[in-house]
């Protein structure tokens, strides 16, 4: 089997984030130590064979707050049940405020190569409006700090269509952020997801329209293609080398592990995941269970439908070598969206264009069902 990715989900936050409906609960010393030792233990346990991995993730949540010899206590863990390769892309998402020089030196130094700022706006207003922690200056003085700390690669998280957000708001933050030592930026678009307090309500947030946000995604592209930044997936840009190996692996439909309540994994072409329980994680022994997903995984329109998400395209001559699929037949489907400006065809990949990622999920549908 090739190199596997690890997943260790992280669900501590200190404080819930008013448009947040990832799982994550408070923070808190002790819990933090009981979930620690139940990681570990859940590594050692999970029912899979040898295994190599070439990337490791800690996703939340907020894993920074679980402080550097957590986080190396899980790492150490995840050596000793995978062979981790030497040039292991190793990540950490933070929230800026959250780890100070100390503290990033210390991870360094423990083998992490990329860290993951949750930055979402350099404007204060805008901050203010998300709900963040944070101010402005805090977010560059973490990204300044992760460089001086030696982190090879230091990405850093955007948020378009936010309350109050302007063309020229937005257009600061993109130039200041461009400025910072940053080699990969995300920009997404925010969901007033149900049950959240922004799902709630959203009428009383002043959003910015449909049209105005497709422009500032539009904005965005341009202006970090043109500073350095070529898109490769929807919501991602990176400089030559910046590119984040393993969301790579779940675009490209490769496997990885996830560990953790709500953390899900691709092995064997099955899927199957955690419950989003934090005490029944914590207390679950040998063995624990596992909830698989209705169907196998890792059929041709789930493929297709994560290729798609890449500005590298779909191949359907590799995809032929994997599925049943007729590339004359889907590449006729794609001609009349070619036309309109949503896709390219180039040989036997099709690829969509930026003005198609705003229209990925029709695209897709359009292309897979006709």
């Amino acid at each position: 089997m090739n190199p596997i990715g690890l997943y260790i989900h992280i669900p501590f936050c200190a404080a819930k984030c008013p448009y947040c409906d990832f799982y994550s609960v408070p923070f808190g010393e002790t819990q933090a130590d009981a979930y620690t030792e139940a990681v570990c233990r859940a590594l050692e346990q999970y029912p899979f064979g040898p295994a190599e991995a070439d990337t490791v993730y800690f996703g939340g949540g907020t894993p920074g707050l679980m402080g550097p010899e957590r986080l190396g206590a899980i790492l150490k863990a995840a050596r000793r049940r995978l062979e981790l390769s030497g040039d292991a892309e190793i990540t950490l998402e933070a929230n800026p405020g959250t780890l100070g020089p100390a503290a990033l030196a210390e991870l360094r130094r423990t083998g992490f190569t990329r860290v993951s700022f949750g930055v979402q706006s350099l404007n204060d207003t805008e901050l203010a409006s998300l709900g963040r922690r944070h101010t402005a200056a805090q977010a560059a003085d973490a990204v300044r700090s992760a460089y001086d700390a030696g982190f090879p690669h230091i990405s850093a998280d955007l948020m378009l269509g936010i309350p109050r957000q302007g063309r020229e708001s937005l257009a600061a933050t993109l130039e200041a952020l461009c400025a910072l030592p940053v080699d990969h930026i995300s920009a997404y678009l925010l969901k007033t997801e149900p049950g959240t307090p922004f799902g709630d309500d959203p009428e009383a947030l002043a959003l910015p329209g449909e049209d105005a946000v497709a422009g500032f995604y539009l904005d965005c592209v341009s202006f970090l293609e043109a500073h350095g930044f070529p898109q490769y997936e929807i919501s991602n840009f990176a400089k030559p080398g910046g590119q984040c190996r393993h969301n790579l692996k779940y675009w490209r439909c490769e496997p990885y592990l996830g560990v953790g309540p709500a953390a899900h994994s691709f092995l064997g072409d099955k899927r199957f995941y955690f419950t989003r329980d934090l005490a029944g994680f914590i207390a679950a022994g040998a063995p624990f269970s596992l909830v698989r997903q209705d169907g196998e995984g890792g059929g041709f329109d789930e493929y297709a439908m994560l290729r798609l998400r890449l500005r590298e395209g779909l191949n359907l001559k590799e995809a032929q070598g994997r599925f049943a699929v007729d590339p004359g037949a889907f590449l006729r489907k794609a001609a009349p969206l070619e036309r309109r400006g949503l896709l390219t065809i180039s040989g036997d990949t099709a690829a969509l264009t930026p003005q198609g990622f705003l229209l990925s999920n029709s695209v897709t549908a359009k292309l897979l069902y006709g």
